[in-house]
């Protein structure tokens, strides 16, 4: 299956050496690189390694996680495209999870003034996320993604057999992407994601949801690609759980992945919706619920709320010094640029300290 986005083309495949090669047939000549991080490079590239382009391509390894994910991996990998020969077609693939198509992407995207770049994302989180849509990135003084720019690849190559590989945290990181799809976009689809067994996992019918999520994730950003107005809607969720996730890797140092961040955004952006947008309580109970059962919550502390809102308005969706939230008035119901006092934040942490599952 083959889906066109913006220059992109997103093929989701059965057949993941044969889709390579084939769309390796017209870089024939050119020279290839593949940045990958170092659990990639021992899991995944020898997924690959045998396609004879594959083969010779020139491997650039960065270290694994996102504390990698900054200048000094930036400019590792262009040093070594420069090094070994680089010109302006020259094509990088980003072989990893979002971390590696975040930063592969940029580096590609800036080297040269642009060379081309595919993507074969290797994680649940990066399949239906990170590798779909042209955001490029990196993070600066623990502030997730500070600097970066849009450039879609030329090619994200999406095949279920990587996710074999996932233990139970990266496959929920991902999931949480899949809720928030869901909740953005129909009540149906939402039932839908509540019957998948994320513990117990069926891997043709996860595929099946990938997909569909994918398609949804592209839609917003065909009508939106440079999130004036309705691609905001996928940020749903995340300027709170963006918070979370600096607060607890950066300042806490308790690390947490961008899925359980997010989940717990979910939690609290479900809150606001119900407060503000007047949210049926009985959908706040019933997403509240579901992510907790799966994902569980974090300890917060009053003293922590001031540290989690000065973090939120760094948020790059913010105008006027105002907090920016996507929420929701129903489930497959949105509305964009929505304001939120500091009083209403705090109370939807106190919503989140204090919860009890029903």
């Amino acid at each position: 299956m083959q889906i066109s986005s913006l220059g992109s083309k997103i093929i989701i495949s059965d057949n993941l050496k044969a889709d390579i090669e084939h769309v390796l047939e017209q870089f024939s000549e050119r020279k290839i690189f593949i940045v990958v991080d170092e659990n990639t490079n021992k899991l995944c590239l020898p997924v690959i390694i045998d396609i004879p382009a594959i083969s010779k391509a020139h491997v650039i390894v960065i270290g694994q996680g996102e504390a990698h994910k900054n200048s000094e991996s930036l400019v590792k990998i262009w040093e070594e495209l420069s090094q070994n020969g680089a010109d302006r077609h020259s094509l990088v693939i980003n072989l990893g999870g979002g971390m590696i198509g975040d930063l592969g992407g940029f580096a590609a995207a800036t080297f040269k003034r642009g060379i081309s770049f595919m993507n074969i994302p290797t994680t649940l989180l990066s399949q239906v996320d990170a590798s779909i849509g042209g955001k490029l990135g990196i993070n600066l003084l623990g502030l997730k993604n500070e600097i970066g720019l849009f450039k879609t690849p030329d090619y994200v190559i999406v095949n279920y057999a990587f996710l074999k590989t996932l233990n139970k945290e990266h496959l929920l990181a991902g999931f949480a992407e899949m809720i928030k799809h869901s909740l953005i976009y129909s009540a149906s689809h939402w039932k839908k994601i509540q019957e998948l067994d994320i513990t117990n996992i069926d891997f043709e019918s996860l595929q099946k949801q990938v997909s569909k999520s994918i398609f949804i994730k592209n839609d917003f950003v065909q009508a939106d690609f440079r999130e004036v107005h309705v691609r905001k809607a996928l940020n749903f969720g995340h300027t709170i759980g963006h918070a979370f996730e600096s607060y607890f890797n950066n300042t806490k140092k308790t690390p947490i992945s961008h899925g359980m961040a997010v989940a717990q955004g979910l939690i609290c952006e479900m809150h606001l919706s119900y407060k503000k947008n007047a949210l049926p309580l009985s959908q706040l109970n019933e997403v509240v619920n579901f992510i907790i059962k799966i994902f569980g919550r974090l300890k917060l502390e009053k003293n922590e709320y001031e540290i989690l809102y000065e973090l939120m308005q760094h948020d790059k969706k913010n105008e006027k010094q105002k907090v920016n939230f996507t929420l929701l008035t129903s489930i497959g119901e949105y509305e964009v640029n929505q304001t939120c006092s500091r009083e209403s934040i705090y109370n939807a942490f106190d919503y989140y300290s204090l919860i009890e599952t029903l």
